[in-house]
């Protein structure tokens, strides 16, 4: 039992209130996932300044010592920022640049988001301390997703929880598990995919950032998971320009969706969207099997 949340702000006078409504909404679901938590955050001007690539990681690198090797790598000085347990590097070079140049000064790093817009901060613990930690009632932007995890198939380390954030401003976050994710995971592998993780979500996360990569848009992608993927699951996926969900055939894992003018928003339960401005007027409803559910900016 995992706890999944997402908001979509369609009001840009409700941006600065971003990281205070989704902190609200991942700690409703504290204990759907006591073990660990983790978020993504869109268009944050701190964390993802405008004009910069942002890369997200795990790792015991000071601050200093990062900048100094990704300036001597790239000739490009960075901005380097301690969020809670996450570090982000931020630089003006295009997104693939800058991830090349952060696994080759520190390898043992763990790469757990980039892109131009997106800031991904992940934890082991009590969600509510980790988003107080992180500061993320603080942060800004028009769109963030969140987890909180309960390990069931992989351990409680920071590579096993979610986001999974594998392609270029991308991230999947996931209630359920795939029953055939050893057979896709080998599939991939063939052709060159690399992996992290031995969880399951990593799987579907990179499924969908090689059907991005191979040209398909996020619904279409999200159909053929649909199609070669067995198991109980609901999805959410976001990127830069999109916020999706799906569930499975059965519909066995809980989910509500909430619309209004100002907002679309998704939560594995109610309670995670009580807090948000408007919710007594909003559209709620339950997400039908196996429909793809999409919001464009």
């Amino acid at each position: 039992m995992c706890g999944i949340v997402g908001l979509h702000l369609r009001d840009p006078d409700l941006h600065p209130q971003l990281g205070a409504l989704l902190s609200g909404m991942l700690t409703a679901l504290g204990e759907r996932g006591p073990d660990a938590a983790g978020v993504a955050v869109y268009g944050d001007p701190v964390w993802t300044p405008p004009g910069t690539s942002c890369v997200s990681v795990l790792t015991q690198r000071g601050p200093d010592e990062l900048q100094a090797a990704i300036v001597a790598e790239t000739g490009c000085e960075p901005s380097v920022l301690h969020v809670g347990g996450t570090t982000l590097i931020r630089a003006a070079i295009d997104p693939a640049t800058l991830r090349a140049a952060v696994h080759a000064v520190a390898p043992e790093a763990l790469l757990i988001g980039f892109g131009e817009d997106v800031a991904v901060l992940k934890g082991i613990g009590r969600p509510a301390d980790l988003a107080a930690g992180w500061g993320l009632a603080g942060a800004q932007g028009r769109q963030g997703v969140g987890h909180t995890r309960m390990a069931t198939e992989s351990a409680v380390v920071p590579e096993g929880s979610h986001p999974y954030a594998v392609g270029p401003d991308q991230c999947m976050v996931h209630n359920g598990s795939f029953a055939n994710h050893a057979t896709i995971r080998r599939e991939l592998r063939a052709r060159g995919v690399e992996f992290d993780s031995e969880n399951d979500t990593e799987v579907g996360a990179r499924f969908v950032a090689q059907c991005l990569a191979d040209g398909l848009d996020v619904e279409t992608a999200l159909k053929e998971l649909c199609a070669r993927f067995d198991g109980f699951y609901t999805l959410l996926v976001a990127d830069r320009d999109s916020f999706a969900v799906v569930r499975d055939a059965i519909a066995c894992k809980p989910a509500v969706i909430a619309e209004t003018d100002a907002w679309v928003a998704m939560g594995s339960e109610y309670r995670a969207l009580v807090g948000l401005p408007g919710i007594e007027g909003a559209r709620i409803y339950e997400p039908d099997p196996e429909r793809v559910y999409a919001w464009t900016h």
